[in-house]
């Protein structure tokens, strides 16, 4: 079992105590004997990893192992929906960038430094708003050290522009904030549309890596787990 999983005989042992994998039967001398059952919970096991995560996978495996299908079923369907609004925030991140990005990359804004009164005059807003802005943690200006006040350098004033132009289109703070901390770390919004595509890409692998895990889960359940479940097999391998 240890060679056509890859993995080792320790970490078959480890999974078996950590109850993702059913006990193994003992021999007189006191050998573990896996069976067809074992088998399947450790490929099921990997396979659920490879898209849910090994925390997940373990928690829906040892869920099994105590006959508690519903329960299994429904930390699957908890990871699935984590996935979900994943993409979901993904989709929303991506048509908000489109939705600035020409207004923002190729416009000649004002030079910086700006104080909080001439940001707020270029952008045609009162300086209430930027207050507010930056109390939700949407922008974080610089204080000058004599008096306390407020300065705004090139990258605050492209965050305030992107931050009106989403809260013109009805974005509300939570939905823009992901978008502002997103696009700091990625510096331009062609790098920030990259890296979400590469994203993108990331969550259909683990999408169909979950669809591989499923299958297998199913197989597991009807053959091992359900009431009809046939009779122990012959013995696989043993340690």
């Amino acid at each position: 079992m240890s060679i056509t999983c890859g993995v080792s005989t320790q970490q078959i042992r480890n999974l078996e105590a950590a109850g993702v994998l059913p006990p193994a039967d003992r021999t007189g001398s006191g050998y573990r004997v896996y069976r067809g059952a074992h088998l399947s919970a450790l490929l099921c096991y990997q396979a659920l990893a490879r898209g849910h995560g090994a925390g997940s996978a373990r928690s829906i495996m040892e869920a099994l192992s105590t006959g508690q299908i519903d329960q299994a079923l429904a930390l699957l369907d908890a990871s699935h929906h984590e996935l979900h609004q994943q993409r979901q925030a993904l989709t929303e991140t991506s048509q908000a960038l489109t939705r600035v990005a020409a207004a923002v990359e190729h416009h000649a804004g004002p030079d910086a430094p700006l104080s909080i009164g001439e940001l707020a005059d270029y952008l045609g807003i009162r300086t209430s708003a930027l207050r507010v802005w930056e109390h939700a943690g949407l922008l974080a200006p610089a204080r000058q050290t004599s008096r306390r006040h407020r300065v705004y350098d090139s990258e605050d004033v492209r965050d305030a522009r992107i931050i009106h132009l989403l809260r013109q289109g009805r974005y509300r703070f939570d939905r823009i904030r992901p978008i502002i901390t997103e696009l700091r770390g990625s510096k331009s919004a062609d790098a920030l549309q990259a890296a979400l595509t590469e994203r993108r890409t990331s969550l259909t692998h683990r999408a169909r890596a979950m669809l591989d895990g499923a299958a297998l889960l199913q197989q597991h359940i009807t053959e091992f787990i359900a009431s009809d479940a046939p009779a122990p097999s012959e013995p696989v391998t043993g340690s």
